[in-house]
């Protein structure tokens, strides 16, 4: 799950890591008495307005703005707040702007020239354990620096087993050129933020920049934090944290009815039974010269409510052609799910793309007579090549 840069300063705040401290604000005449309150508890003279979405890029895309006095401040609000704002993450529709985050401007002059880090945290399923990822091109697109500049990158795996040790927390700030006071600050924000990644169950902490102060603070200017929806159970208080308006509808309806579903840019819907099976489906769909609409697993006790729902979904979206269900019947039987796909087309009403049903396992004979039987608009497969082939023609 996904959360806004606002929230995720508040959760490092909360375990000891220093963050640029910043005011969000919905409505633009609550942005002077915010950038009030904000100088008034820093100190600040300038401010920076950020708009708050899930996606990166908001800089390039005018969604960070500089103000240097009050007017400034609601003129760069005004400017930034109900934009539809395009960034090399969102995609040619862009992402509307509800919140702006006001924040201090911590690039102040001082005895040193600030400078900018990347830090990240995330896990290394191939190692089995959590990488802290470092760097000194900090507010640059990390992609970028692996590409042309991959000895750039400082990877420190820590064991989980015993978790990260004071020496590697100094050895990331030694490797990043720092001494002295900042080199301190550093290992104790690496310590901070490493904390809070794994109480929080989180899948990936990126904080690009991090930056040294003229006086030797570190701190966080950004935080893009993801935290593992499997784990949310656990933590109630970062739950309530989503923002349901900065996904997609459809991913919205699929959770609600527990069916794990995301949108692709192809023309044939497939819903599946498991993951595995549903990246082998879209493989299928690829060689058979359609392009997948969507990853779609249902789960393993595949019933006629979770078909419904999962028919529904799909059918919303207008580049789909053709429908593949491929299902296979361990915990769940095939004539179950045949019968629940007859019950569902029943209840939708009129279906105008062609359905491909593929079943195999327990009953998979009993399923496929169901589905031959029922007079609809389905056609039924036993192998998968036999539903590849559908697929192809009825696509023609």
């Amino acid at each position: 799950m996904n959360i806004h840069e606002y929230q995720a300063k508040e959760i490092l705040k909360s375990y000891g890591v220093r963050i640029q401290e910043g005011i969000v604000v919905d409505k633009l005449e609550d942005a002077t008495s915010a950038a009030e309150a904000l100088k008034a508890q820093t100190g600040t003279g300038w401010f920076v307005v950020k708009a708050q979405i899930h996606a990166g890029g908001r800089g390039k895309g005018g969604g960070v703005k500089l103000a240097k006095n009050m007017d400034e401040v609601n003129e760069r609000v005004s400017q930034i707040l109900g934009m539809q704002l395009i960034t090399h993450q969102t995609g040619p529709e862009g992402k509307k702007v509800n919140k702006v985050l006001i924040s201090e401007d911590v690039y102040y002059p001082g005895d040193s020239e600030p400078k900018e880090y990347y830090l990240s945290i995330l896990l290394d399923r191939g190692r089995a354990c959590n990488v802290i990822m470092a760097s000194t091109e900090g507010g640059m697109d990390i992609e970028e620096v692996a590409e042309h500049s991959p000895e750039k990158i400082i990877k420190e795996w820590i064991d989980p087993r015993v978790g990260l040790q004071d020496f590697q927390a100094r050895k990331i700030a030694f490797m990043l050129g720092l001494s002295g006071q900042a080199l301190k600050e550093m290992v104790k924000f690496i310590q901070s933020l490493y904390k809070a990644y794994v109480e929080t169950d989180s899948s990936m902490f990126e904080i690009n920049p991090v930056l040294k102060t003229s006086d030797d603070k570190i701190l966080a200017v950004d935080a893009k934090v993801n935290l593992d929806d499997n784990a949310l159970y656990r933590h109630k208080d970062l739950a309530v944290l989503r923002d349901i308006s900065e996904e997609d509808p459809l991913e919205v309806e699929a959770s609600e009815n527990d069916l794990n579903y995301v949108k692709l840019d192809g023309n044939v819907g497939c819903m599946v039974n498991g993951a595995g099976l549903a990246m082998a489906t879209m493989d299928i769909i690829k060689l058979s010269g359609g392009e997948p609409a969507n990853f779609l697993d249902v789960g393993g006790g595949a019933n006629a409510k979770t078909v419904e729902a999962g028919f529904r979904i799909i059918l919303q979206d207008p580049n789909v052609k053709a429908i593949l269900i491929n299902i296979f019947g361990g915990i769940v039987r095939c004539d179950r799910v045949a019968n629940g796909v007859v019950e569902a087309y029943k209840n939708i009403g009129e279906i105008n793309v062609p359905i491909i049903v593929r079943l195999q396992g327990t009953n998979a004979e009993e399923g496929a007579a169901i589905i031959n039987n029922s007079g609809l608009k389905v056609f039924s497969a036993v192998l998968l090549k036999d539903a590849a082939k559908l697929v192809s023609e009825v696509l023609k």
